[in-house]
């Protein structure tokens, strides 16, 4: 059987529409992140590409009713640039997050795990005004999301490498009890 072949066929960027918002800011922070995270699973495991995730979530789950639940609506712009920056930028994140992991590689990781640590790298590698201790507890938080055993503490002690790697003074201040 011959291998998938990527897609390379940019979609044009979308601009998502703006739902009615349903929960707290940082409860739609949080939900966009957990909705990145599984569509960059999705990107991986189908080789479609971030756009055209990015615009069937959109269309289809962000915001939309699940057997007759309606859930915290996603910050779909959050949603956008992780999954458009953890795609994009995935040449500059898998290298710190080989020097964050401890005796494992990132390719034998479980695809979901991989997931997570690019969606959470993105973030740190990106800065922005959300504090690294917020962006790897949100994180841990999706890994319980999907896992009960040890995944959780693996994704918090890879963070919190890759935080110390890419916001080192924001870290140190953190550790000195200046945050």
């Amino acid at each position: 059987m011959a291998p998938r072949k990527k897609v390379t066929t940019p979609a044009p960027e979308v601009e998502l529409p703006k739902p009615k918002r349903a929960g707290s800011a940082k409860a739609r922070r949080s939900a966009a992140r957990l909705n990145a995270v599984q569509a960059l699973y999705q990107v991986e495991l189908t080789d479609i590409s971030a756009e055209a995730v990015i615009t069937e979530y959109g269309k289809y789950r962000l915001g939309q009713e699940l057997d007759g639940d309606r859930y915290v609506t996603a910050d779909g712009d959050l949603f956008a640039a992780i999954v458009r920056g953890a795609t994009a930028r995935q040449h500059e994140i898998d290298p710190v997050l080989v020097q964050a992991l401890d005796r494992q590689h990132l390719d034998r990781l479980e695809l979901l795990l991989r997931a997570i640590l690019r969606a959470g790298a993105w973030e740190l590698l990106a800065g922005g005004d959300t504090a690294a201790r917020i962006v790897i507890n949100d994180y841990i938080d999706v890994a319980h999301g999907f896992f009960a055993g040890k995944e959780p503490g693996m994704i918090n002690g890879v963070l919190d490498r890759v935080a110390r790697i890419v916001r080192p003074d924001e870290m140190a201040a953190r550790a000195a009890g200046k945050d």
